[in-house]
C-alpha cells in the first residue's frame, strides 16, 4: 500500500493530465487571485475550472505551504538516509536485510534518519544509521531480558525496548537475525 507521501506525489504527476495545468501552472494563477484561505481557493478551483475536491485540496495546500513541494518521495531514500555516513553503508545494508529476510510481511516506513519497521498490526524494530561509524537496531520486546549485544534502549528511543549497536559487518551475524525474528514475532 502506498504511503501518504507517495499517493500525493502521484496526484502531483496527475495534475496536467487530470486539471490541464501542472501545479507551477496553478500556483501562478492562484498567485493572481490575491486568495489566501484555503476555503476561497478550493471554491475558485472547483467554481470556476471544474477541479474536483481531491485535486483542488491538494493545489491548495501546495499553494499555501509551498515547502510541502520539498518533501517529495525520495528516490533512493536509504541514500538519503547514509548521506554523510558512507562509511558504515555496508553495515547498514547487511543490517536491513535482516529484516528484509524476516519471515513475515515487514513494511519499511522510511522516516527523516531512520526506518520504522513495521508488522502488519504495529512496529516492532526500527533501523538507524546513527554516527559516521554506528548503526543501531532498536526493537520492541517487552519483557524479555537483553543479553550479549542486545542492551536495553533506556533513553536512547522510547519506541522500543531494546537497542543493538553495530560497527562492523561483522556485528551481524545469524544470532542478531534471530532476536529480529523474536521481535516480529512477539509484535503480530
Amino acid at each position: 500500500m502506498a504511503t501518504p507521501e507517495e499517493m500525493a506525489q502521484t496526484m502531483i504527476n496527475n495534475l496536467p493530465e487530470k486539471t490541464g495545468k501542472s501545479i507551477t501552472e496553478w500556483r501562478a494563477l492562484l498567485a493572481t487571485s490575491g486568495l489566501q484561505k484555503h476555503g476561497e481557493i478550493i471554491k475558485l478551483l472547483k467554481g470556476e475550472h471544474g477541479v474536483t475536491h481531491g485535486f483542488a485540496n491538494l493545489i491548495a495546500q501546495l499553494y499555501l505551504k509551498p515547502d510541502l513541494l520539498e518533501n517529495k518521495v525520495a528516490e533512493n531514500p536509504d541514500e538519503d538516509l547514509l548521506a554523510g555516513k558512507e562509511a558504515i553503508a555496508e553495515v547498514y545494508k547487511k543490517a536491513k536485510a535482516l529484516f528484509e529476510n524476516a519471515n513475515g510481511e515487514v513494511e519499511f516506513a522510511y522516516k527523516k534518519t531512520y526506518i520504522s519497521l513495521r508488522t502488519p498490526k504495529k512496529q516492532f524494530g526500527l533501523l538507524q544509521p546513527s554516527t559516521k561509524t554506528r548503526v543501531d537496531i532498536g526493537l520492541n520486546l517487552k519483557g524479555v531480558e537483553p543479553e550479549g549485544i542486545v542492551a536495553a534502549a533506556g533513553s536512547w528511543n522510547s519506541m522500543v525496548t531494546h537497542r543493538i549497536k553495530l560497527s562492523s559487518v561483522e556485528d551481524v551475524d545469524a544470532s542478531l537475525a534471530t532476536w529480529v525474528q523474536k521481535a516480529y514475532d512477539a509484535n503480530s
